[in-house]
């Protein structure tokens, strides 16, 4: 069988693959990504986050992105029955990137490979990992391309960005099951003729549809706009017919949407995703470390899935990094729990909004302005911001303001 040899392999050309390959392969030493799929594939989670930005920066994709002319993002609006919170993400609390893009992932995944690829760092596509056998932190990888033909390849350490793949995790039986409950969502690409520079096309918007269940919006510079819905099974299950006819019959229980994307076109006939939420109990282990989606994915609600990748893929990268030339890396330190800290703070808000406790606060009549400004920091992705008392104190504070409000509103009721 045939044998390669490379410093690190890194399983998938995603967000995550990409960053890390990138950093590695700037350090001098030699880098291969094998992902599963051809690219350009489709893949959800099209709109990113200002803290992004940073990783991008440093993995030296930021020039082709732009060149890329994808709609630029400078904040997120939540609506609900005509009411309307809107968050700038120049007006935050954290220092930072106060902008960002919403992307086609087809197009911005295959354009970070792409830009890798320039680098000198090779992918091979339509490649799958059928097995791994640690030494140590050395590894022997077989893998296999489309036509049947097996290969190995031998690395020093293995950077696994394989996203809903999960391979790590499924080959050596990491994985559990996450503390979200299980949601599906119901999601087109559609033609958007109604759009207008009133629906904001430089922001993300989520519909609160009921508790519950919220509605997608993500205008990209193309003219087309991604629409989708997010539910429990309850929810779903109400509708009957073709996926299409599920999906026409939910913009049409929606007064938001039924009017803007009433007998649109829709580019692909509407998909279903479901049970994406899944976790492992170790983000690393001797000769891997796990980042982006492998470690934990959420929910679509706050769009933190790239941000997630590209940071966990920049950390882990640097300490691949360290470990290769010999230096003592403290993975329990320095990555699991700077990694777990982003994780915990996105799903305190990920259960804070299905709990209704951030419609509260988005809704209230007299919000705080600073209280905002940091409540927007950590939308913007700055949820390592140990200075902000909405990423600190993230499981209570949330609720203790939602309390507060609903007290100040009782009392005053025309206030």
């Amino acid at each position: 069988m045939q044998t390669e040899k490379v410093d690190v392999l890194v399983i998938g050309a995603g967000p995550a693959g990409t960053v890390a390959a990138s950093i590695i392969n700037k350090a001098g030493y030699s880098v291969k990504i094998v992902e599963k799929l051809k690219f350009p594939r489709f893949v959800i989670g099209e709109s990113l986050l200002p803290r992004c930005m940073d990783a991008l920066t440093e993995a030296g994709f930021i020039d082709a992105i732009s060149e890329r002319g994808f709609q630029k993002k400078s904040g997120a609006k939540f609506v609900k029955n005509g009411r309307i919170c809107d968050f700038t993400f120049e007006n935050q609390h954290t220092p930072g990137w106060t902008w960002t893009w919403q992307v086609p992932r087809a197009d911005f995944d295959f354009t970070l490979a792409q830009t890798v690829e320039k680098m000198g760092v090779p992918v091979e596509y339509e490649t799958t990992v059928t097995g791994i056998v640690f030494n140590g932190t050395d590894s022997v990888t077989t893998v296999e391309d489309i036509h049947g033909h097996k290969k190995q390849i031998e690395a020093r350490f293995i950077v696994d960005g394989s996203g809903y793949g999960r391979v790590i995790p499924k080959l050596f039986n990491l994985e559990k099951q996450s503390v979200l409950q299980p949601r599906k969502a119901l999601f087109a690409h559609t033609n958007d003729i109604r759009r207008s520079m009133a629906d904001e096309p430089n922001r993300i918007t989520a519909v609160v549809h009921e508790k519950g269940v919220w509605i997608w919006i993500i205008p990209f510079s193309t003219g087309v706009t991604s629409v989708g819905f997010v539910g429990d099974h309850t929810f779903h299950d109400r509708f009957k017919g073709t996926p299409e006819e599920q999906y026409r019959a939910m913009l049409d229980s929606e007064p938001y949407t039924k009017e803007r994307f009433k007998d649109v076109e829709f580019l692909f006939e509407p998909r279903k995703l479901e049970a994406w939420s899944a976790t492992t109990d170790k983000f690393y282990g001797e000769g891997f470390v796990l980042t982006g989606n492998v470690t934990e994915f959420l929910d679509p609600i706050f769009s933190s899935g790239v941000t997630l990748a590209t940071v966990s893929a920049q950390t882990a990268a640097k300490l691949v990094i360290k470990k290769l030339k010999g230096e003592a890396v403290d993975w329990e330190k320095e990555y699991m729990e700077p990694t777990l800290q982003g994780v915990n703070v996105f799903r305190s808000y990920v259960m804070a909004w299905y709990e209704g406790t951030l419609d509260t606060i988005f809704f209230s009549k007299n919000p705080d302005p600073e209280i905002k400004r940091q409540i927007c920091s950590v939308l913007a992705g700055y949820v390592w911001d140990q200075s902000n008392p909405y990423v600190k104190n993230h499981d209570e504070a949330p609720k203790r303001l939602a309390r507060l409000i609903e007290v100040t509103e009782k009392l005053n009721p025309t206030a």
